[in-house]
């Protein structure tokens, strides 16, 4: 994949050729997309609220959508051109979908909180509604009829009952909508969809498994030089020497240092990584990291120092429950823990930075391009309409890994040498240096009445607080060059989904929030929900378990939402769940079961969960998963079981081996013996039942499935065995422990 130039275009004959010459570009932009310029931002609307920043027709009836969310793996690629051309009228073969460039592309936030089609696809459905309208205005203006009798259909406005028809490029004749986003434009009946609801291919599937599809990595840009960065051997570390001897007999390599920020370059890329690797730099050591295995007591610790808390405060309060559980005769208490993760990607995070005087074009895989435009405009010292970043697919983040941060690195190093630069990063790099999912502890207080019914619940967390309006994490090459910029934490939003979801009288949620994490944190996929959930569903299961009741028909009892039960009944009937407290009585095989309403106001999700364990090794073999999956509407179904199959599949993975390990100085996790991940082996058989709701409105299928899987999956070794497993992640050492006093 190489990148190509622009013709040279003056902005009248931009203007001139209208949405045509944008869809020309758009043709460009299948290969490695052009470089940043003047011209190309001459006549493209930007504006979130206007129909021209989304959709433009061209004169042969084809149309390009503009989205600024990307495909991360989730099949947005198929879903918004289904969307799209549900509501246009248009075959989706006359579709062609740009994503994630902010230079053709409407900033509509990061793709992240499963929001690709519950915000980006909604808003670009209602700019083809509004297109819809206006097409059918126009012809009826034309044509003298009334628009109740014209419809649309394959890019053709249709006079009902007559032959009468006119192309959709015949009506706008090169120009361009010029029209806001008509909120109220109407959506058409889902009844009539002929599109939307269809399990239609991913474009991108077939050269994905058969090893042809380019990635990030596969870009190439005329004159790019491949660079390294060298990271230190602590966090913090300062440099202090640098011995050049050892690489004097490699050729064409280039040493770039800012400060602490170090990186060797060559026009060979095997070149450069022998030259990172042999090059003698010596650091200070600073020791200020607390180590994995005091996490836990570092939490509550800080959250009793004024100097690392940042204050107490009350989620939710209703009814009394100090009261209720002081007068309780059925208390118990719990506490739980999620461990600091790696975003653990396949493939180690890559960008390419072009720093020229009249413009900045990064290639990324960053799921927030509009985002990193502004940081590397801030870095760079550019004005932001200088800077131009072009989406490429990468291995999966789910989360901020270290996509951004790369970027940050060739843009410095390009800046440094007026060339274009790739950096990639290795796979220490990825695991020892990408922001990591902030750890969470949580402590559960809860009792059950003389009638085994949830009569009061507490929850109180340690959490690290998310710095307000921050607009993107510290990016780790500026902070070592000395490049000022926005300082804090990113989390995403970890408080969520923190009580149950039934019937409680009497309800308490409290967090002390902590001024700072272990190691620099970020959002990964599902922030907060997973290790809320988990603690919250293992609990209820206590509870029923302490009542002598099943733990479905405990849940049942207190669930009035429909959708709820819904989604718990159909698991129910796939299980063929029979009625019995737990543990069960077979010593290795048990069930679990797990609901969550993602957000309290999003998906629906219920898993039930079979497992075998084998007390000698104190393996967990997980034999069956059942899911029960409600988004609302079901843009594509194929797609969106994809989504609920990778979203249980990583979050067992999560569950059974991760934890990002470090010492006093340094990540020491950084290979997958040391930060293993689930494997083909470990697969279990999935059931995946999808509750379409097609007159409701869309919801996100990228993360809720992941926070019904860990308490499912404790919930069945508790079944299987009567050992409590509270700890991520769920080793055979801890499943042992566990076995021996009842809990881990």
């Amino acid at each position: 994949m190489t990148d190509t130039n622009l013709p040279h275009l003056n902005r009248r004959d931009l203007l001139r050729a209208g949405s045509a010459l944008i869809v020309a570009f758009a043709s460009g932009a299948s290969q490695a997309q052009q470089r940043n310029t003047p011209q190309l931002k001459a006549g493209k609307t930007l504006k979130t609220d206007e129909v021209d920043g989304f959709i433009a027709l061209a004169p042969d009836g084809t149309a390009t959508i503009y989205c600024g969310k990307v495909d991360l793996g989730t099949g947005l690629r198929i879903a918004i051109p289904q969307m799209a051309a549900e509501e246009l009228g248009l075959p989706l073969k006359d579709i062609t979908l740009i994503e994630g460039d902010t230079a053709l592309t409407p900033d509509q936030g990061p793709t992240a909180g499963s929001s690709g089609i519950m915000r980006g696809g909604v808003q670009i459905r209602q700019a083809a509604a509004t297109a819809r309208e206006a097409l059918i205005g126009m012809a009826a203006q034309q044509w003298g009829k009334p628009r109740a009798e014209l419809t649309v259909a394959d890019g053709y406005v249709i006079a009902s009952g007559t032959q009468d028809r006119l192309a959709f490029s015949a009506l706008l004749n090169g120009k361009p909508f010029a029209l806001k986003i008509d909120e109220k434009a109407p959506l058409k009946n889902p009844v009539d969809y002929s599109l939307v609801g269809k399990p239609l291919p991913r474009p991108d599937i077939a050269a994905k498994v058969t090893g042809q599809h380019p990635y990030m990595h596969d870009v190439t840009v005329d004159g790019m030089l491949h660079a390294r960065v060298i990271r230190p051997q602590a966090v913090g570390a300062s440099i202090t020497a640098i011995d050049e001897s050892p690489i004097k007999a490699l050729p064409d390599v280039t040493i770039v240092r800012i400060k602490n920020f170090l990186a060797v370059v060559s026009r060979n890329e095997w070149t450069a990584i022998r030259a990172a690797k042999e090059l003698k730099v010596t650091w200070t050591n600073p020791a200020g990291l607390v180590g994995h295995d005091k996490v836990k007591g570092w939490m509550v610790a800080a959250a009793g120092d004024p100097a690392q808390s940042a204050g107490k405060e009350v989620l939710t309060q209703k009814g009394d429950s100090a009261k209720t559980l002081t007068e309780s005769k059925q208390v118990l208490s719990a506490s739980y823990y999620w461990p600091l993760q790696s975003h653990a990607s396949m493939g180690p995070s890559c960008g390419i930075a072009d720093v020229r005087p009249d413009g900045v074009t990064i290639w990324s895989a960053s799921q927030a391009t509009h985002r990193l435009r502004g940081i590397c405009a801030r870095i760079l010292e550019r004005p932001l309409d200088q800077v131009r970043v072009i989406y490429r697919d990468g291995s999966g983040c789910y989360g901020t890994n270290g996509h951004d941060d790369v970027c940050a690195d060739a843009a410095l190093i390009s800046k440094a040498l007026g060339k274009p630069v790739r950096v990639q990063w290795s796979r220490e790099d990825e695991l020892g240096w990408d922001p990591k999912g902030p750890p969470q502890l949580l402590a559960m207080r809860g009792a059950v009445n003389g009638e085994g019914k949830l009569s009061a619940w507490e929850t109180e967390m340690w959490l690290p607080k998310a710095t307000a309006s921050l607009p993107n994490i510290p990016m780790l090459g500026p902070e070592a060059a000395g490049i000022n910029q926005p300082q804090g934490l990113s989390t995403g939003l970890i408080s969520q989904n923190a009580y149950p979801p039934y019937a409680h009288p009497h309800l308490s949620v409290k967090v002390n929030w902590l001024k700072d994490s272990p190691l620099r944190p970020s959002n990964i996929r599902a922030p907060g929900k997973i290790a809320n959930s988990f603690a919250v569903e293992s609990f209820i299961d206590e509870l029923a378990a302490s009542a002598k009741r099943d733990a479905l028909e405990f849940r049942l009892e207190g669930l009035t939402d429909p959708r709820g039960l819904a989604v718990c009944r159909k698991v129910a009937e796939l299980m063929a769940w029979q009625t019995r407290p737990s543990p069960a009585k077979s010593g290795s095989l048990g069930r679990g079961f797990s609901y969550v309403h993602y957000k309290f106001n999003e998906t629906y999700v219920a898993i039930g969960m079979e497992v075998e364990i084998k007390r000698r090794t104190g393996a967990i073999v997980v034999k069956r998963i059942v899911c029960a999956h409600d988004c609302g509407l079901i843009i594509n179904p194929d797609a969106t079981r994809q989504q609920v199959e990778g979203n249980i599949l990583q979050t067992l993975s999560r569950t059974l081996f991760e934890e990002t390990q470090f010492d006093h100085a340094k990540v020491t996790s950084v290979d997958w013996q040391s930060y293993p991940l689930l494997t083909f082996p470990d697969v279990p058989e999935l059931v995946i039942a999808l509750l379409d709701q097609p007159h409701l409105p869309p919801l996100g299928a990228g993360e809720a499935a992941c926070a019904a899987v860990p308490a499912a999956l404790a919930n069945a070794v508790y079944d299987a065995c009567g050992a409590r497993l509270r700890n991520v992640p769920f080793t055979p050492d801890r499943l042992k422990v566990a076995l021996a006093r009842g809990y881990a």
